[in-house]
This record gives structure tokens, sequence and C-alpha cells, in this order.
């Protein structure tokens, strides 16, 4: 199961709904939540939220995986009946390469433009407008990161060394790529991500380079 696959199914037995009552609660279709709950076609932000308004739970109830109970834990142990910590879930694009200048707008085009329209993915307690979460299409990353992996990209994230982030670099034809960053009093040092390929030393101050976003967080794709 996809790590962004929701728990329409579950949700429905609970409530003891057909799909047909909850496409009048939604107002979508029968054979679009049809495939939305077999997994076969991926949901969008505006069915993610309808979804969640129906079902009554936060956006983050429809992903969450529920688990069994495997330890002997004494039925009697209480919990605390509130909590303090508060998550926050934000939905990310996902586009299929590295936006040179993110945004919202940006990103919405960068999906259009890689055949990622509609497509997003969970984060949890970010606040950064510009975040996007760039789709691996290649092993390239291996093993560090497998092909299908989403990486969260956040531009609004301080870059520090040894962090990997989305870079651009190079001065007759820039590049843009997911690299490890880091910095020395005189250059900054590119290296791959699965150090397979030699380092790139650049310049402070005379080559060509800026951090484009740090990458936070990593969605492993599932079999």
């Amino acid at each position: 199961m996809s790590s962004t696959a929701l728990r329409v199914k579950e949700l429905l037995r609970e409530k003891g709904w057909t799909t047909k009552i909850l496409a009048e609660k939604t107002g979508m279709s029968e054979s679009y939540l049809t495939h939305i709950k077999n997994g076969t076609r991926r949901w969008n932000e505006d069915s993610l939220r309808k979804l969640a308004n129906a079902f009554e739970v936060s956006p983050l109830d429809l992903f969450a995986q529920r688990r069994k109970r495997t330890d002997d834990i004494d039925n009697n142990v209480s919990m605390p009946e509130k909590s303090d910590v508060q998550l926050k879930v934000q939905i990310v694009p996902v586009v299929g390469d590295i936006p040179t200048n993110p945004s919202p707008y940006n990103n919405q085009l960068m999906q259009l433009t890689t055949g990622f329209k509609d497509v997003f993915v969970p984060v949890l307690n970010t606040n950064d407008a510009a975040m996007f979460a760039m789709h691996l299409a290649s092993n390239q990353l291996a093993p560090t990161f497998d092909k299908g992996d989403l990486l969260i990209v956040s531009p609004d994230v301080w870059t520090r060394s040894g962090d990997i982030a989305a870079v651009e670099y190079g001065n007759e034809t820039p590049v843009k790529a997911i690299m490890q960053v880091t910095y020395t009093d005189d250059f900054i040092v590119l290296e791959s991500v699965n150090h397979k390929s030699a380092p790139i030393a650049l310049v402070r101050g005379k080559d060509n380079f800026r951090i484009i976003g740090r990458v936070i967080a990593r969605h492993q794709r599932l079999e």
C-alpha cells in the first residue's frame, strides 16, 4: 500500500455507509470514490478535504495506519484526556523536477509540466507554502534514496554543512540537483548523495551557486 493511500474502506465499514452514501455526502461521483477506495486513482487536495468533512475526521486520520496491539500493557493504564500536542497537516505538491524558484504558483506549473497534476502528499507540522515533493524517477541516488521515493524539500529551512539539499550550480549552463552540501572558508563542496561521484568544489563569491531548498523528509515507496 502506498504511504499516501487513504483509509476509505475502513472508515466506510466503521460508519456502516455504502459508496453511494459517501458520494451524497461529498458531492463526488461513486465511480471516482470507488477508485479512491481501491487505490486505483490518486486523490487531490479538494477530495481529501471533502472526505475528511464527510467522515468528521482530520485529514491526518485519513492516512493513519491502524495497527493491532501486540503488547501486554496493563489495560488499567490511564491516558490523559487532553494533550497540548497539535498536529498540522500540509498538503504538498508532487513534482517531477526541481522548480527553479519554488512558490505555490511555480510548483503548480511544475506539476503540470512534469505529469503530476493534482498529485499531493501530506507532511506534518510544517509551515512553508513553497514546499514541494520531488519524485525520484530513477535509482540515481540509490542506495540512500530509491526510485519512486518522494523527497520533501523546504526552501524556508536553513541548510547547514552536511545537509542534503536541492541546489543550482554552474556558470554557463546551471544545473539543478539533489546534493550534499559542505561549506568551507573558501569553497562550497557538493557531493553526490551516495558518494559515487567525485565532489564538485565551487569557489565562494565566484562560481554560481544557490540553495533552492533543504531536503527535510522522505516518503518511501512501499511495495
